[in-house]
Parts: C-alpha cells; structure tokens; sequence
C-alpha cells in the first residue's frame, strides 16, 4: 500500500500520483457499491446488515476522503497539484459516492419506518 502521507506532495512520481488517484477511485466506488448493498439489505428487511454496511460505507469513503484532502493541503491553493482527467474523474467518483451514501441512509430509514 502506498504512504499516502509522504507522497501526496509535489515530490511524488508520476505512478505514485497516479496510485494516489487510484485510491480516491477505489474507496469511493467501494462505499459507493457497499451502500447499495446495505439499500438490497434494507429492502429484504435486514436492518441491522445494512446499518453495518453503512458503517463499512463510511469507512471507504472516509479514506478516500483523507486523500482529496491531503491532495488540497498539498496544493494549498497555489495549483501545485498537477490536474488531470484522471483527477477530475476521481472527484466525481467522490462526489456522487458521498451523494449516494447520504440518499440511501434516507432510504434505508424510509423502509425501516414502513417495516
């Protein structure tokens, strides 16, 4: 696993930047699907499943959370942060992953209240 911390900065190759984008794609799409998991536990009835889904949910997002935002420390607002397609995807998977989380936590709430 790559130090996150130690190579985030403008001293990091390439591929260590490329692997650092591929954390924030990895762990946004894995709360993203984890979500959606616990939303088909929900739905079968499984409450207390889906609430530990979410839980595992929070968690990836939490850690690519942690890397965008070392990547803004690191950039301090000065454009350090080389910006790429492949960065700008990665935020999108961020962003609608913290979107879908917090939808299907309204969801999930919703069916519990129905059962």
């Amino acid at each position: 696993m790559l130090d996150i911390e130690n190579c985030v900065d403008s001293s990091a190759t390439d591929d260590e930047f490329e692997e650092i984008i591929m954390g924030l794609i990895i762990n946004s799409g894995q709360a993203r699907s984890i979500a959606y998991a616990a939303l088909k536990k929900a739905k079968q009835g499984d409450f207390a499943q889906a609430k530990k889904m979410m839980e595992q949910s929070r968690a990836a997002l939490n850690e690519a959370h942690k890397i965008q935002t070392r990547l803004i420390g690191d950039d301090q607002g000065l454009g350090k942060t080389k910006v790429s397609l492949v960065l700008v995807h990665a935020q999108d998977h961020l962003m609608t992953s913290m979107l879908a989380r917090e939808l299907v936590t309204e969801l999930i709430e919703l069916h519990e209240k129905i059962k």
